[in-house]
């Protein structure tokens, strides 16, 4: 059998890419190029050869001249295969990128020499240069992990490893990276998992992208937000897992944000006297605004020690006899952080020394900018029959109708901004919930935006007195009662006017503070006022005000499973499958379910609502019309209950996270 190849010479001269022989004895220099080789470079076979110099370095690139030297002294060392890419000017001028694989090897005469193979990749280093173009123009981080139920991160490129506050030249940043690769979620803060678990549970299970905001953790944590997308993909392992590109938005965050602040403190400066900053996280109390100089104006902006200089302001400024009550309003602010988003903002009345020495009536209120800050706006009331009309508030909220308690608690605030000349007014801007308030819808406003009118004819669609109008224009508070024009329903609301300049032209700032929502309940809703239940946050039910005290924790969940249905049957089994999750329907379940709905049964006769639950053939369901609910007021899209709703669903159960992500993306 014949092994030999007859056809050597053409196969190393056209079918072998850029074949070509060094001799690595100095001087260094080509022995032999393929026809393939030359016409890669473009030279002929003479042009090349020499004994005496590498006529081949001369067509090497300048920029990659020591990459080329390099490679040839690495195979002079010892026999071995060295691989290469460098770049190459051809006879027509052109570049070539091209890669070169020589392997070394002494021959019999002692002279070490190098077989190489030289291939054009210009086409594919074209494609390259154009990803490195985007990778490095384009700012996304791109993450690649698991689907498990902590994912593992599997892939994080240059650009999101940037966003996260790592850099290449810190070699000691490598334990950090794999702290943040076990698992996703060291990411992201504590208090948006939940929510970042919701999106991708979504994308699991409906197989969409999602897109959206999130806030993530810097190595130095502080935190990072993002806008960007999760999708799930099958890897090149046939693996399910997720992806995510995303893009940095953290300056525009701030930017919004300090722009909305900025806007909203011209407001509120038109409106108060003084306004303090109460920073809650770094304990501190900043004195930012104030129609007055004196000491305040020495301390303008100059960050001071919360609960020391509070204390000081009190001691110097407030009539002893009110300070009492106001280190007590100060105390529980200290105390609770002023955490509770579902609360109407605290507000005080009280007497006070001012820059003077006068003794005057001032109304406090604190309004939330964040988390962490918010701002204590004193104003003055020249009146003190205002001040005991304002006190008197307390006592009408306490005697409203304690069904409506949730309602009346929950704060909205408007902002109205208009000119007045005269008896001519100019609107110039307002919040949606204020355009109700005068009547207007949003787009019946812009167009009164366009000229002035009369102030009776301005306030003719409200339902507010011509008289009590002029009596906030002029006294610089009101109550007012009027009718919503989507809802029908009626609101309590107190307008705080900004102060009316010297001349007969000036601008005007109100801002509305609900005193109430509905004064009236329709057929239905009272019907059920005595039953209201709290799904957002942890789940609760309440008779009369009063908790439910479930005895068993298994009978408030499956009263939690009936509300999450909004009135749908479920069966025993459906149900079972909820409250048990790792255990399958049989007797023993069943029997358990029977006891567990028994219970239930009973709890709810104690407190006199059984009917609230309606059972046929063993299966079971809430009556929706004998009980007020979050959830349900949420869903009905009245415009009174939009703000209902702050991220949080069901947060005993953990089956309530379907419901949760529907909710975070309507």
């Amino acid at each position: 059998m014949k092994n030999s190849l007859d056809n050597v010479e053409e196969i190393l001269n056209c079918h072998i890419s850029g074949f070509h022989q060094y001799v690595l004895q100095k001087p260094v220099h080509l022995a032999f190029v393929s026809q393939n080789f030359c016409e890669i470079t473009g030279y002929r076979q003479e042009e090349l050869l020499s004994e005496s110099i590498d006529l081949y370095k001369s067509l090497i690139h300048p920029a990659d001249s020591r990459v080329y030297s390099d490679f040839l002294q690495k195979l002079a060392r010892k026999e071995q295969t060295v691989t290469v890419q460098y770049r190459i000017i051809c006879k027509d001028k052109k570049v070539k990128y091209v890669t070169d694989t020589a392997t070394s090897k002494c021959r019999e005469d002692g002279i070490l020499v190098a077989y190489s193979v030289l291939t054009d990749i210009t086409s594919v280093s074209k494609e390259n240069r154009e990803l490195q173009f985007l990778k490095e123009t384009i700012p996304c981080g791109f993450v690649r992990y698991t689907c498990e139920k902590q994912p593992k991160v599997t892939y994080v490129n240059e650009q999101m490893l940037k966003i996260l506050g790592f850099s290449k030249e810190n070699e000691g940043e490598a334990d950090d990276q794999e702290f943040y690769r076990d698992n996703i979620y060291l990411m992201i803060p504590m208090e948006e998992r939940r929510r970042f678990s919701c999106f991708l549970q979504q994308v699991y299970k409906k197989g969409v992208p999602v897109a959206g905001e999130v806030t993530v953790l810097r190595r130095d944590g502080t935190k990072a937000h993002l806008y960007g997308w999760v999708t799930k993909c099958v890897n090149e392992q046939g693996e399910e897992e997720f992806q995510s590109v995303c893009m940095d938005v953290t300056e525009k965050y701030r930017t919004s944000k300090a722009n909305k602040t900025e806007q909203y403190l011209n407001a509120l400066t038109e409106v108060y006297d003084k306004i303090f900053e109460y920073n809650f996280s770094n304990k501190t109390v900043k004195y930012i605004h104030g129609k007055e100089s004196g000491t305040f104006g020495r301390i303008q902006n100059i960050p001071m020690h919360m609960e020391e200089a509070t204390k000081q302001w009190m001691e110097n400024t407030v009539v002893k006899e009110d300070r009492e009550k106001v280190r007590n309003f100060f105390f529980n602010i200290f105390k609770h952080n002023f955490g509770e988003d579902d609360k109407r903002p605290p507000q005080i009345h009280f007497q006070a020394r001012s820059a003077d020495e006068r003794i005057l009536d001032y109304m406090g209120i604190f309004l939330k900018v964040d988390r962490s800050v918010s701002l204590f706006c004193l104003r003055s009331i020249s009146d003190r029959k205002e001040t005991e009309a304002l006190r008197d508030e307390n006592a009408f909220l306490k005697n409203i109708n304690k069904n409506m308690q949730e309602l009346v608690m929950r704060f909205s605030d408007g902002i109205v901004a208009f000119e007045l000349k005269n008896d001519q007014v100019k609107p110039l801007y307002a919040s949606d919930n204020v355009c109700n308030f005068f009547g207007y819808t949003k787009e019946e406003w812009v167009l009164m935006m366009e000229e002035s009118h009369s102030i009776k004819k301005f306030v003719s669609q409200s339902g507010v007195a011509y008289e009590d109008f002029e009596e906030l224009l002029e006294a610089g508070e009101a109550d007012f009662t009027y009718v919503d024009t989507k809802t029908g329903a009626f609101h309590r609301v107190k307008a705080i006017c900004s102060q009316k300049c010297s001349d007969d032209f000036s601008t005007r700032y109100v801002m509305l503070y609900s005193l109430n929502d509905k004064i009236q309940l329709s057929e239905t809703e009272a019907e059920g006022a005595r039953i209201y239940i709290r799904t957002f946050g942890y789940f609760d039910v309440f008779v009369d005000e009063k908790p439910i005290a479930f005895r068993n924790k298994k009978s408030k969940e499956l009263f939690a499973l009936l509300v999450d249905r909004r009135g749908g049957f479920i069966s025993s089994e459906e149900a079972i499958s909820f409250l048990w999750e790792d255990e399958t329907v049989n007797n023993v379940t069943l029997a358990r379910y029977r006891k567990v709905a028994l219970r239930l049964k009973n709890i709810l006769e104690e407190y006199g609502i059984a009917d609230v639950v309606e059972s046929i053939d063993g299966k079971r369901r809430i009556v929706t019309e004998k009980v007020r609910c979050d959830l349900y007021d949420y869903l009905s899209q009245k415009e009174d209950y939009v703000q209902l709703f702050k991220g949080s669903y069901l947060t005993n159960y953990s089956w309530g996270e379907m419901t949760l992500g529907e909710l975070l993306h309507e």
